[in-house]
């Protein structure tokens, strides 16, 4: 009965045979085989425009490397301050780009506005020598907090970032949530609302260990293959990660993942949420529960068998996942209704 990530789950029985079935027999190497071909196909048709797709192993490579596209080594990338480019990626975003600088912003509920954005890149220095340059915006999606961004809320930070000449990037670590929650096509939250680059997560619903560097601006891609070799990210055997990739995007098994998982999310927060001495402290939208409880509670909890992440204080987190079973959610409820001393 554990909550404590998405990460924690296995692989979907269907990222497994697709494995198994890429296993046999010889293609060719380093993204040349018929699978990885297939696979740029479908996000083109997924995302409605032409685009170029790099896969990758982990979503650390795929925002780090997507943002040293979009910025020179002189840059600064702008990202809320809980983004996890700033909190869990040990400098890569600094590292792959040659030294840019993140330049992290507050906002509720994990989420950037723009009136935020546009004070900071007002005082940000462009064009003066002694300061680093705006040159890009990063947005997560969902966010650390469980939220999701609209369309129109996506639509008016890259306003405000191309009327800063900044380049888009959102890290869709978990996007299969974001666009399960909002049910809008996967488009509209990324290119049609002014989104360059897409960091494409599946490890953390049901892959194995598979992401993928969306460009639709084709553009930018140009360097990007250069870049993943250099960083260790062009596997000899990409047809194992494109494997992974297909069987994703094949008969919407993505987004039915992701809509269990924020089914299950949304189950933990109801009941929570009427519990006294219990309040949610952000909105549930996705697969993260972020509640604030008594401490006899959360040692109870514990006790009882259940993991999660002690956040901050009297905060912890939970997340569910794409296997995340109905039962355990009902039994962390039932022991938490018995610690609050509800019959």
């Amino acid at each position: 009965m554990n909550f404590m990530s998405d990460n924690v789950a296995g692989a979907a029985p269907e990222i497994l045979a697709a494995l198994a079935t890429a296993n046999e027999g010889a293609l060719p190497s380093y993204g040349a085989d018929p699978v990885t071909e297939r696979i740029t196909r479908d996000l083109a048709e997924l995302f409605e425009c032409d685009v170029t797709v790099f896969p990758v192993a982990t979503g650390t490579a795929a925002n780090a490397l997507a943002l040293s596209v979009l910025t020179p080594p002189y840059g600064a990338v702008y990202c809320h301050d809980e983004a996890h480019v700033q909190v869990d990626e040990c400098g890569a975003p600094e590292l792959m780009s040659g030294g840019a600088k993140l330049a992290p912003l507050p906002g509720p509920h994990g989420k950037l506005d723009p009136v935020t954005l546009a004070a900071a890149l007002d005082k940000g220095g462009a064009g003066f020598v002694h300061h680093v340059q705006p040159a890009a915006l990063t947005l997560t999606q969902a966010t650390e907090s469980g939220t999701v961004y609209t369309p129109d809320e996506v639509a008016a930070l890259t306003d405000v970032a191309r009327a800063h000449k900044l380049r888009v990037h959102m890290d869709g670590a978990r996007f299969a949530n974001a666009v399960a929650s909002l049910a809008c096509a996967p488009a509209d939250i990324t290119w049609r609302a002014g989104v360059d680059v897409l960091s494409f997560g599946a490890t953390k619903n049901g892959a194995l260990a598979a992401e993928a560097v969306i460009f639709f601006d084709k553009g930018l891609a140009e360097s990007f293959g250069y870049r993943r070799k250099r960083a260790g990210h062009l596997f000899s055997k990409m047809r194992f990660l494109s494997a992974q990739l297909d069987a994703y995007l094949t008969d919407g098994l993505w987004l039915r993942l992701a809509t269990h998982a924020n089914a299950m999310a949304m189950r933990l927060a109801t009941g929570l949420d009427a519990l006294p001495g219990v309040g949610l402290r952000s909105p549930v939208q996705a697969n993260e529960v972020f509640a604030v409880m008594p401490e006899p509670m959360i040692a109870g909890l514990e006790a009882a068998g259940f993991r999660f992440y002690r956040w901050d204080g009297a905060c912890i987190r939970l997340v569910t996942a794409w296997n995340t079973d109905a039962s355990h959610v009902d039994a962390f409820l039932s022991t938490a209704r018995g610690l609050a001393g509800i019959a």
